[in-house]
């Protein structure tokens, strides 16, 4: 039996374990193709999982990605999940320009559209990094014919967040709706409870436990984020990383699979489109 009837959207950031912007120090792109190539495989693996649980979900994937791995993106999409952009390479908009941005998004749009044959409707940053100094990627998306972006986290962090930014799914002047990471209120704070390395670091108990906070507090729906890569505990380990990104990235690996099949039968998971009702 679920723990709360309304519907929650489930979603997953298609990137590799070598593409992450905590490794963006000791991994170059240019040697991107050189690395063992594990996000195929593991994302497979998630849509077993959705399959097996009965929930379907939004994946905002790399254009990157999508060349090397076309069967994944037409079976995310013949099994009726949505496919969403996170960009070309995972490139943070913070290091954009207006230029660099729209063609960025351009080239990723249209690789995932021709790949499977369907209209993209959402975006998600890499790492969240939209904030008070590129506002304009809003029009971009709108002129690009995009409907919505899920890319701010209203939290403090350091290495994202907008804490003094909307908490919940709001439109935005440009024409987009942005539908923000989920937050619930601690003395008088915006705490972090969308997923990722959260979910991984506490036990499952008490992450279920913040949720439910969430939607007792809150009338909104609930979405959840996580990687393909974060299921991977046999993946290569970066020694010469910083410490703080190295325990960030592989805390508790082996656990998280077990972790988001409980939450996937406790809760009731649909798209982005469904969730927050996305004309």
């Amino acid at each position: 039996m679920k723990l709360d009837g309304r519907l929650n959207a489930m979603t997953v950031d298609v990137e590799d374990y070598f593409q992450v912007s905590a490794f963006e120090g000791v991994i170059n792109k240019k040697d991107w193709d050189s690395l063992s190539l594990r996000v195929g495989d593991n994302t497979h693996r998630l849509l077993d999982l959705f399959a097996k649980t009965n929930v379907k979900c939004t994946f905002f994937t790399l254009g990157w990605v999508a060349q090397r791995c076309p069967d994944v993106i037409k079976r995310m999409v013949n099994e009726g999940h949505e496919l969403a952009s996170h960009g070309l390479a995972h490139r943070r908009l913070t290091t954009m320009t207006p230029e660099e941005f729209r063609e960025d998004v351009t080239q990723s749009k249209a690789i995932l559209e021709d790949i499977s044959g369907v209209s993209l409707k959402g975006y998600r940053a890499p790492s969240f990094s939209v904030n008070d100094s590129n506002t304009w990627i809003y029009e971009t998306l709108k002129d690009l014919g995009f409907s919505y972006s899920s890319s701010t986290y209203p939290i403090e962090h350091d290495l994202y967040g907008v804490p003094e930014w909307p908490r919940f799914k709001y439109e935005r002047k440009e024409g987009i709706t942005e539908i923000p990471i989920p937050t619930i209120r601690k003395n008088g704070d915006n705490v972090g409870i969308g997923g990722g390395g959260y979910f991984r670091l506490y036990p499952y108990w008490l992450s279920k436990k913040r949720i439910l906070k969430f939607m007792e507090q809150e009338p909104h729906p609930y979405s959840f984020y996580f990687h393909p890569w974060e299921i991977d505990a046999e993946q290569p380990k970066l020694s010469d990383a910083p410490w703080k990104s190295k325990f960030r990235h592989y805390v508790n690996l082996s656990r998280m699979e077990g972790k988001v099949t409980s939450l996937l039968n406790d809760f009731n998971w649909v798209t982005m489109q469904e969730a927050y009702d996305i004309k």
